[in-house]
């Protein structure tokens, strides 16, 4: 046993004995005694450093902040999230991103505001608005598509969200696709007793609450609204790797309070429990994401992610051949994408 996990042992005992024995004076001393040994059981992570999300185009020409899966390569089992947004659109203007494949791996898309169209080539078809999430199992591979929706092509709007990209084990990356369309009415919204810190509990577990969607190897993710100048600490097992990203506001990160504005972030050190405030002046939201890691070999080429690279010259090939299916309509949503980039480009929406 190591000297740093020995000690709560020790301690523990030390507590027990003490608090138990003829010598106890007083019920506050063994108050501050049981106090130290949860103390030195905790320890609180930091953020390694903080990066600026990379800007860049993706999909049907969209653009979106990449602070995963671009400087900071990966945070396993987390393979990439992308923030899009927030734009105004004009009517006739939004992009999506047209038919495209996955395999091995698990998007979770998240909108903020606006809205999305989904199709794929197992037949499932819906509309994600403002609050969803849809966690996507890819498993052995699918063809979808994730249009704007109809309304915001009409009357255009507002648009903001996430999509994170979730690596599969090895076991699993041949499983059936699964999809979990989640409402805002289904997805838990905790709060702090002072009310100045909410939390929308996507994946995992706080301020005691589960949340309702399932995934397939143990993850945290929670979107923290924090109020002016408030604090927030929340436990993140010591098995976890993870990250937090500020996207709106400003505020203070880990246990060192390290500054960060919206678009930037931090990969967690090792540690139990993470801290996080907001700026005296203004609000800051951040999403912290922490999984067990897979540690695994990893082997990617744009939409597939494998464990070798055997395995995705395979996944090209049965995309090719069709085996992940077609879904009709495509040239139908290639076209829509091009004449919303044309309008872009004639209203000077369209910047590179």
């Amino acid at each position: 046993m190591s000297l740093y996990r020995s000690i709560p042992v020790f301690i523990s005992v030390f507590n027990f004995i003490y608090c138990n024995s003829v010598i106890t004076t007083t019920s506050q001393v063994c108050q501050r005694r049981q106090w130290f040994s949860v103390a030195m059981e905790t320890k609180e992570r930091s953020v390694k450093e903080i990066i600026t999300a990379h800007e860049q185009r993706e999909g049907g020409g969209f653009k979106i902040r990449r602070p995963i899966g671009g400087r900071l390569s990966m945070v396993d089992p987390f393979l990439m999230l992308d923030h899009f947004g927030p734009t105004v659109h004009k009517p006739g203007e939004a992009l999506g991103a047209p038919d495209h494949p996955h395999r091995g791996f698990e998007t979770v898309s998240y909108i903020i505001d606006g809205g999305s169209h989904h199709k794929d080539s197992a037949g499932n078809e819906g509309e994600l608005k403002a609050g969803w999430v849809q966690w996507m199992t890819a498993g052995s591979g699918v063809v979808h598509s994730e249009m704007p929706s109809d309304e915001i092509i009409k009357n255009g709007g507002l648009s903001e969200g996430f999509q994170l990209w979730v690596n599969l084990p090895a076991v699993d990356k041949f499983i059936q696709p699964r999809y979990q369309d989640t409402p805002p009415e289904k997805i838990p919204v905790v709060q702090t007793p002072d009310g100045k810190v909410e939390v929308k509990v996507i994946a995992g577990k706080s301020l005691g609450t589960e949340a309702f969607i399932e995934t397939r190897t143990p993850i945290m993710f929670l979107d923290i609204h924090l109020q002016p100048g408030a604090s927030f600490t929340q436990e993140v097992p010591e098995n976890y790797n993870g990250f937090a990203y500020v996207w709106r506001g400003a505020g203070f990160l880990g246990s060192d309070k390290k500054p960060a504005k919206m678009g930037q972030v931090g990969e967690l050190s090792p540690g139990s429990v993470f801290s996080m405030q907001a700026e005296d002046n203004q609000v800051c939201h951040i999403l912290l994401l922490a999984g067990v890691p897979l540690n695994e070999p990893v082997a990617k080429y744009g939409p597939f992610v494998m464990n070798t690279q055997e395995q995705i010259r395979q996944a090209i090939r049965d995309y090719d051949s069709g085996r992940m299916g077609r879904i009709s309509g495509r040239e139908k949503r290639y076209a829509q994408t091009e004449a919303s980039k044309q309008k872009q480009r004639e209203t000077g929406t369209w910047k590179d």
